[in-house]
């Protein structure tokens, strides 16, 4: 069975940081391309960025240059780096992976914003 567990969430005023964490089990974690995505209140989910295999990465324009993503294989966990946030940046953020042929998310955590 394929779990993924985030966590890190909370509240966090303009301009600071925070770190999601997001803990995998049941994959070859090491080899799985992983993804965060978001999902604001009343706006449909977005890809947020994602971390292959070889440490290769890709960021939706929105985070750019703000957010880092990192993954570490021997603890089997994902990490996002959240920086200069802003109020646009709240919504639940989501873990996802695509483990042989079959779409498995986390349940979320919720990331709040307040200017």
């Amino acid at each position: 069975q394929v779990y993924l567990v985030e966590s890190g969430g909370g509240l966090v005023p303009a301009g600071g940081s925070l770190r999601l964490s997001c803990r995998a089990s049941g994959i070859n974690f090491k080899i799985a391309r992983m993804n965060w995505y978001r999902q604001a209140p009343g706006k449909q989910r977005e890809f947020v960025a994602s971390i292959a295999s070889d440490g290769s990465t890709n960021y939706a324009d929105s985070v750019k240059g703000r957010f880092t993503i990192s993954r570490n294989n021997a603890w089997n966990t994902l990490f996002l780096r959240m920086d200069t946030m802003n109020a646009e940046d709240t919504a639940d953020y989501y873990c996802q992976t695509t483990w042989k042929s079959t779409d498995f998310w986390g349940q979320g955590t919720q990331v709040t914003v307040s200017s």
